[in-house]
This record gives C-alpha cells, structure tokens and sequence, in this order.
C-alpha cells in the first residue's frame, strides 16, 4: 500500500498565559499532496547514545507522514511497579511545551487502567491542553516516565483521547481542531521538555480562567478548575533525580533538497556529565516560557523562540511569496532558495544574528521520499518569531531549565 505524505504546518507552542494569544497560524491540513520526482536526500546514520542522559532522536515518516516531526521512545509505568510498563515509540520531542502527553490509543488497556487519575474532590481532573493550532483533550493522571536511563516517579502526565469528545468544554477549551490521535496529533504523544517546570505554574493554581485543567464529576459536566502546581502535568526533565538542569538537542546537518530521515541525540542534563559540557559560543537567557521578547526581525520587534514542536519556520514575512496550490497552503514557495535573518536578544542582553534559508515548499515536497527539510517555512503569526526544527539541523542546541523558584538559574537557550 502506497502511503502520502501529510505535508501540514505544525505546530506545538504551548499557549501559555504568558504568552501573546491570538497567534495567527496555517493551521491548513495538506493530506494527499502526492506527486513524484526529485531525488531522495538520503537519511543520516542513526546514532547510537553514548550513556544513559542520552537517547536517539529521530525524524522519518513516523505515525501519520508529517514532516520534521522528531521523535524518541518512552517508557510508561504506573507507579510504583516494574511490570506493568510499556515502550511507547514515536513520541515527540518539543522544547515549546511542557509535560508528557501520550494519546490513549498508543496504550495497552492494562497500562491504562492502572494509572491513577487525579481527582479534587473525588472529581477526576482532565486538561485542555491549548496548543498553537489546536488542542488535546485527555484526564490528567500519575506515572513514572523513564527515557534512557532516566526516570521521573509518579509525575502528572495527560493521557490524550480517553475521554469521550461530547466531555469538551463548549467554551473556552477548543483552540482550532482537536488532536486527540495520533494521526491527527502527528506522533503517539509528545514530550514538553521546554524550560519551564509544568504547564501552567501559578495561574492556574489560583485561577480557574485559564481554561486549562476542568473539574469533571463522574467524567462528564466538565468545568474549569484551579489546580495546584504539584498536580499539574509536569516536565518530566525537571523531575529525574540528576540531569535535571537542562537539555541538549543534537541534530545532524542534511542537504537544502531534504531527506529521507535524521537521526540525531537528546541529552539530559548541562555540564553534569562527560557528554554535556556547555559548548555554546552565545547564552541568551529567555524569560519563564523560553522566549526572548526583544528580538528584531524585518525591523520590528518580536517574540522569538526556539521550537523543536514546529516542523517548519513560522515567521510574517510580506515579501515571501506563499504558495499558491491549495496542497500547500501556509507554507511559503518563493520562486527560487532565498534566505532571512534575524538579531535574538536575550533577557540578559546577548545579541546574535541568525539566518534563516527558505527553499519553495512545493518543490521540497516535489519528493515524497522526504520527511526531513531545513529550510521549510510558513506563514506566522506578526509580533512572532518561530525557529522551528528546520533551525536545529547541524546544531548542538543547549536549554537551560528554569531553577529559580528553588534557588537556581534562570532558563536560557545557547546554540
């Protein structure tokens, strides 16, 4: 059976409360752009980790055909016990988000079952969890989460999907179309290891207008709810034992025409371990939900930040020509490889220039051999700035978790 590509913008900010709302996105789904032609770009070796921070991070066709979509695999346990565990593949990495979510299908019944839901009140909790151009649905509910060699115990996590879709709030939770499996969402689940340490912080433990986590009385007549930080869902990162202090995406340089597949490493842990020596030339330090608000781009100002949950660049660019056919709306086909620059400017005053290449949409997909793309770009929001995957390609990406509500440092990205 011939399968197509799915050739859609994705993307998975985490709309925060501290964040800019209203985020104009192309949130078009481009299903069934087919086509042949075009040589393939080959695949990267995969890579073998080297110690237990360290596990492989990969980009190919994954779940449902989406592009630039990289992926790890994790391990699911209830707490407390070594038998009932289960690998679950394809499980996203995105450093714009926070929290595991795993979508309710990609689980065993057994495994399902076992891990306790969270409940206030003897209601169990669920969470709207509001991403850039949609949303996921699921109760929130405890497990241990290992990746590696590295187990966070009996942390919040949301499970996607387990909760029938009459259940979704009729206001205030749907943010553009549900993503509630994996063919919609991309991957099995995804792993937020952005720099913040759960998915809301105070606000929703003292606000229920968030529209974030809901009160939901025999899983039905779901309500907005406050919920305190230690049952929110949770980064995992934040919460193993040692390599807490950060991550760092490593990703392999790949051809301008694309290729088949990228094989790179996640690692856990900054400077604390012979394998994760900060080797950034520039720091730049970012506020609480890893962004960098006074960056320029096109000579105004925006909110940039780095997003490994976007598969292309986001950026607002009138001068880029978006393209025409309907099989790639929202993304940009300029008619021959241009490029764009932009100055990030951290918290701490850090300044650096970075380059962005933009190759027509329409001819990268000319191949749907094809899954990993460093110069893919869309249509974003004005005021935003997103360096999706294509800007990790041939970079070490470090990001320093945010420490300071324990005495610790203040989050910041270096590349």
């Amino acid at each position: 059976m011939q399968t197509v590509q799915s050739k859609a913008p994705i993307k998975t900010q985490w709309v925060r409360w501290v964040q800019a709302a209203g985020l104009a996105i192309a949130a078009a789904c481009i299903a069934g752009c087919g086509g042949g032609g075009g040589s393939s770009g080959g695949g990267s070796t995969p890579v073998t980790p080297a110690g237990g921070n360290q596990v492989a991070l990969t980009v190919n066709a994954g779940v449902a055909n989406v592009v630039n979509i990289p992926t790890v695999s994790v391990t699911v346990c209830p707490p407390g016990s070594t038998s009932n565990c289960q690998t679950i593949n394809n499980i996203q990495v995105d450093t714009g988000s926070y929290g595991l979510r795993v979508v309710s299908s990609a689980l065993t019944s057994s495994l399902s079952g076992a891990l306790p839901v969270t409940t206030v009140s003897g209601a169990q909790i669920a969470e709207c969890a509001q991403f850039a151009i949609g949303y996921t649905w699921g109760t929130v509910r405890t497990a241990n989460v290992t990746i590696g060699s590295e187990t966070a115990s009996s942390i919040p996590v949301q499970i996607i999907g387990d909760l029938a879709s009459s259940t979704v709030p009729a206001t205030g939770c749907a943010n553009g179309p549900a993503q509630n499996t994996a063919s919609a969402l991309g991957a099995n689940g995804i792993l937020g290891i952005g720099v913040a340490p759960n998915d809301c912080g105070t606000t929703c433990a003292t606000s229920a207008n968030s529209s974030i986590y809901y009160s939901c009385p025999s899983g039905t007549n779901c309500t907005k709810t406050t919920l305190p930080t230690t049952q929110q869902v949770a980064n995992p990162v934040q919460n193993f034992p040692v390599d807490n202090n950060g991550v760092v995406l490593q990703m392999p340089s790949i051809s301008s025409t694309g290729a088949t597949s990228a094989s790179g490493t996640l690692t856990f842990g900054i400077g604390t371990q012979a394998n994760n020596t900060l080797t950034a030339s520039q720091t730049f330090t970012t506020n609480s939900a890893g962004n960098m608000v006074s960056s320029t781009f096109n000579g105004s100002t925006v909110t940039a930040f780095l997003d490994s949950g976007s598969n292309a660049y986001f950026l607002s660019d009138q001068t880029l020509t978006q393209c025409t056919n309907s099989n790639y709306s929202g993304f940009y086909c300029p008619s021959t490889p241009t490029s764009r620059t932009a100055t990030l400017v951290g918290v701490n005053g850090t300044v650096g220039t970075v380059t962005m290449n933009v190759t027509s949409a329409a001819t990268l997909f000319g191949n749907t051999s094809n899954y990993a793309f460093n110069d893919l770009a869309a249509a974003g929001g004005l005021g935003q700035l997103d360096l999706g995957l294509p800007f990790f390609y041939g970079r070490t990406i470090f990001f320093g978790m945010d420490r300071r509500a324990t005495g610790g440092a203040a989050p910041y990205v270096a590349f």
